[in-house]
């Protein structure tokens, strides 16, 4: 994501002529979007996309059910290790 904010900001440098952006060769400002096609497909390809959004389900899975714990009064388990 920060490639294409990066893309987006040298973008508008290069085409209201601010800066040294100005100068630079269109190839040089319009990279940064070429990388974040090939981190994307990267991220896809090798997994490394689902794998973060496991991760973030099974962190709110267990965010819930360490507030349900303490809504019905078990206590916590933060000293414990949450695997099995």
């Amino acid at each position: 994501m920060y490639l294409l904010g990066i893309g987006i900001v040298l973008l508008l440098m290069k085409y209201l002529a601010i800066g040294p952006v100005a100068g630079w060769s269109w190839w040089l400002v319009l990279a940064p979007f070429a990388l974040a096609v090939v981190w994307w497909t990267w991220a896809d390809l090798s997994g490394y996309s689902k794998k973060k959004a496991m991760q973030k389900m099974d962190q709110r899975k267990a965010d819930r059910i360490e507030k349900s714990r303490v809504a019905l009064g078990l206590g916590t388990r933060k000293g414990t290790s949450k695997r099995r």
